[in-house]
């Protein structure tokens, strides 16, 4: 396997909800693990927490998750954003949609002055991302 680079997302005890939603927008096949699969917080409030999620799309996007094993609590403060870029209008303005739907937009999906269109969104489940779509090249 070639070495890959993906984002880990933390969450505060909504971690299947969060990866479910994904697996609706982006499609594909979502791999959900809890403590208590594990052994780690047999019969305890914890064990239906999922302890790794991932989430591999037909469009080759891998995205994983976790929640804290702490619970919402400890829900993380996000430094960064998911970013999905490229030159496919019709699939990335899809996302758009769904990652926006029931979530708050910064920056709405629109021609910049670079040239691409961008948009800045922060979906339900708190994980700030952004779209850019370019120009097909060629």
């Amino acid at each position: 396997m070639a070495s890959r680079l993906n984002p880990y997302l933390h969450f505060g005890g909504d971690a299947r909800q969060a990866l479910e939603f994904y697996q609706e927008v982006f499609g594909g096949e979502l791999v959900l693990n809890t403590y208590g699969s594990f052994g780690q917080a047999e019969g305890g409030p914890q064990a239906d927490m999922i302890m790794h999620g991932m989430l591999e799309t037909p469009s080759g996007f891998t995205l994983m998750g976790a929640d804290s094993p702490t619970g919402a609590d400890s829900a993380p403060v996000f430094t960064y954003s998911v970013s999905l870029s490229g030159d496919d209008d019709t699939e990335l303005r899809g996302y758009w949609e769904r990652l926006s739907a029931g979530g708050q937009v910064s920056v709405p999906l629109d021609k910049q002055m670079w040239g691409d269109v961008f948009g800045m969104c922060t979906d339900r489940f708190g994980v700030p991302w952004m779209v850019n779509i370019s120009e097909p090249q060629g």
